[in-house]
């Protein structure tokens, strides 16, 4: 913590929340621009990486979801920043001669984060993001070594059968078999039943980025899209039909579906924030075989989950998710733009066991590494150059 810096302090209050009227206004994420992984993991940007969505069918199906998990190629965690997502802003903006609008500019994973707080698993599911401000704009990024040492408790408390990083591989085994390299009419017979031969790889991905507004507070975030099931329209902004891939275990009880119930606000906040219309989950059994494909439309989670909101079925509520999202980012603009430096960078920490946020200053000046300096450097000479001139 920064010296002389004071905690603030915004406790989490659900019944408040859940007893709501209204929801906070929402408008549609539409993307505005978009980056690559190729498959060594180097930035492209362009939409090089989209994959097509094409489910397993029998007698693909059942499926060994650990079948070629000692041959993973696995890209190493890193600490990456903002820096990808920073190089494709400045890009579009390169094109525009314009800054984005955008008060917030973070990864998707963040603002999942804030969506889902509301409904912690357990007392140990917080987290830590460092934030700073420039520009009038307020940048959020994880703290990765926070994440990287909740991991590894994690893993280390692990008791099961099957390591966590085989069941994490399970998830993008179901990747490979569900989706195709190019349009299903430019694919081949042979490339559509080798799926489940192929070496699985987490190193190529598609990266949307998208403007959105939640409560008034205009947004910017990119977030990983696993597949589309159409065509991209070429109209920019236009709806995109893009499908998130999940998978999870079949429903055996009624605690199994309260689970998965659970679960599904996770799936439903990271589509609902990109604008990914359909969710399709592979079930699995506990030893990682794939029986069945099924769909689910992401606006319909949200409006199953308020007519059913009374049936004890349902452990969260979509309003509560959006109106404290939008208040948790009300308030960390007011607290960080109260600053007197407006500079340095700030700490916001979510602790599950007291159901708060805390929010305080690490580092008194500059940006941390939020920002890259080819950021800076570059949004400079775009303020000095948009600099009315005298005369």
């Amino acid at each position: 913590m920064a010296q002389n810096s004071s905690v603030a302090r915004f406790p989490i209050d659900v019944i408040r929340l859940t007893a709501a009227t209204t929801q906070a206004p929402v408008k549609r994420p539409r993307e505005f621009t978009c980056f690559s992984y190729d498959k060594n993991h180097n930035l492209r940007l362009d939409d090089s990486s989209i994959k097509w969505y094409y489910p397993p069918q029998p007698p693909a199906l059942p499926a060994n979801l650990s079948a070629g998990f000692d041959k993973f190629d696995k890209h190493d965690s890193q600490d990456e920043h903002l820096d990808s997502l920073l190089t494709a802003i400045a890009h579009h903006e390169q094109q525009t001669n314009q800054p984005i609008d955008a008060k917030f500019v973070t990864w998707r994973g963040m603002m999942t984060k804030f969506l889902i707080a509301p409904y912690p698993y357990d007392d140990d599911d917080g987290f830590e993001m460092n934030a700073t401000l420039f520009q009038d704009c307020i940048f959020i990024e994880e703290n990765w070594v926070f994440a990287a040492e909740k991991k590894a408790k994690q893993n280390s408390g692990w008791k099961g059968p099957i390591s966590q990083e085989e069941m994490t591989f399970w998830g993008y085994k179901f990747e490979t078999l569900a989706t195709i390299p190019r349009p299903w009419a430019e694919t081949s017979r042979e490339v559509i039943e080798n799926r489940g031969d192929e070496v699985v790889s987490n190193k190529e991905q598609y990266c949307s980025v998208v403007r959105s507004e939640i409560g008034g507070k205009v947004l910017c975030f990119g977030g990983e899209v696993d597949a589309i099931w159409d065509m991209k329209p070429k109209e920019p902004g236009a709806k995109i039909n893009w499908v998130e891939l999940k998978t999870s275990k079949v429903i055996q009880s009624p605690r199994d579906k309260f689970q998965f119930n659970k679960k599904l606000m996770k799936f439903w906040a990271q589509s609902f924030l990109l604008g990914v219309p359909k969710i399709v989950v592979g079930w699995r059994d506990k030893k990682g075989m794939l029986v069945s494909c099924e769909e689910y439309e992401t606006k319909e989670i949200d409006e199953r989950v308020r007519r059913e909101r009374d049936g004890g079925q349902w452990p969260w509520m979509p309003w509560v998710c959006v109106n404290f999202a939008s208040e948790i980012l009300d308030w960390i603009q007011q607290v960080i733009k109260a600053d007197p430096q407006q500079s340095g960078v700030w700490r916001i920490r979510f602790d599950a066991k007291s159901k708060a946020v805390e929010l305080f200053k690490v580092e008194e000046t500059g940006h941390g590494r939020i920002l890259t300096d080819e950021f800076v450097n570059w949004r400079t000479r775009l303020a000095s150059s948009n600099q009315p001139q005298d005369g």
